[in-house]
């Protein structure tokens, strides 16, 4: 049987596979079993929306009515939080690590809303037997939020630092204890307007992701960290080569990647996995970025324009997604 990328890969770095379509996940069980599945706002509401998961939805409004009204102000968040609960159960069986569950974008720059929000999650998950233990819950890395995962943490339960651009929101979850840190290759952008993706010869050494990722895993392994590097936001099969070549511990892939996966190696991919040159460099991790209430990653946050700018634009497009998510719940309710 001819080497895949998806076998190439897979033999050195986790792969985790980013989607609530339980199919994506089973449609490799007679070959492999994936780690965890991760999830967002985006991708709810795009397996809400569609006609054959109806009933997960219908589901999650008759679980909702059990505790609430629909005339409620508060029932669309908590149908959408069983919606986040429902689709990952149904990826569960497919993997053997943890299901990822995203708080709202709108507790974002509130540690006790984030910290709030998280606990509920990872409550009505065991309800629904998922326990904690196998449940990650996916933070925002801003340093209010970051904040959250510290404490978060303290109580046991495990979480990513999600919307992450930038070597100190990464060494900040480190310090925070983090499970994961997940820097996007792509900005979110990319997902929903195509044309914004470049494509570059060699994604290793050009994408300029490529540094502040190597930056990541180079740092970590000087500070000893044990927060495990879990890139996210991939587009296509010469993309996971170049991360792959950066030595990260997992990777999450959507259905579409993983497909691509598929195809035989070719000559050079094998090369296309080892770095020729070094990219990245250890970046200074002495100082405690969380300190008087996250001060200094604030500060460092706010001179690096472009991850703030990154870091904007996802948490916008995460709450518009999750409105949209709302108005389907309305929709459906009214029906």
């Amino acid at each position: 049987m001819p080497q895949t990328i998806f076998s190439l890969v897979s033999s050195r770095i986790t792969i985790d596979v980013d989607s609530m379509d339980p199919s994506d996940a089973a449609s490799w069980s007679g070959t492999h079993h994936f780690c965890d599945m991760t999830s967002n706002q985006a991708i709810v509401y795009n397996n809400a929306s569609r006609a054959d998961r109806h009933n997960v939805l219908l589901n999650a409004i008759e679980l909702a009515k059990e505790s609430g009204s629909p005339s409620d102000p508060e029932f669309v968040k908590e149908v959408t939080d069983l919606l986040n609960i429902l689709l990952a159960k149904d990826v569960y069986p497919h993997i053997t690590g943890r299901v990822h569950v995203q708080v709202t974008p709108s507790a974002a720059y509130s540690t006790e809303g984030t910290v709030q929000h998280a606990k509920k999650l990872v409550s009505l998950f065991a309800k629904h037997g998922v326990p904690k233990a196998r449940v990650c819950v996916k933070i925002p890395a801003t340093p209010e939020s970051i904040l959250a995962c510290r404490h978060l943490e303290s109580e046991g339960i495990r979480t990513l630092a999600t919307c992450l651009f930038s070597v100190d929101q990464a060494v900040a979850a480190s310090q925070a204890g983090c499970l994961y840190v997940a820097p996007y290759f792509n900005e979110l952008r990319v997902h929903f307007e195509p044309t914004l993706w470049k494509k570059y010869a060699e994604p290793a050494y050009e994408h300029p992701m490529s540094s502040v990722i190597g930056s990541i895993v180079k740092t970590f392994k000087a500070m000893d960290s044990k927060t495990l590097v879990m890139p996210a936001s991939i587009v296509t099969a010469e993309e996971v080569l170049a991360l792959t070549a950066l030595g990260p511990d997992h990777l999450t892939l959507s259905g579409g990647v993983l497909t691509q996966l598929k195809r035989p190696t070719q000559e050079g991919d094998s090369d296309a996995i080892l770095l020729q040159q070094p990219v990245g460099k250890v970046a200074p991790s002495g100082h405690d970025l969380l300190a008087n209430n996250g001060k200094l990653l604030a500060e460092t946050l706010k001179a690096d324009e472009e991850a703030s700018r990154k870091l904007k634009d996802a948490l916008g497009l995460f709450a518009m997604m999750e409105e949209k998510t709302f108005e389907l719940v309305k929709r459906e309710v009214a029906l």
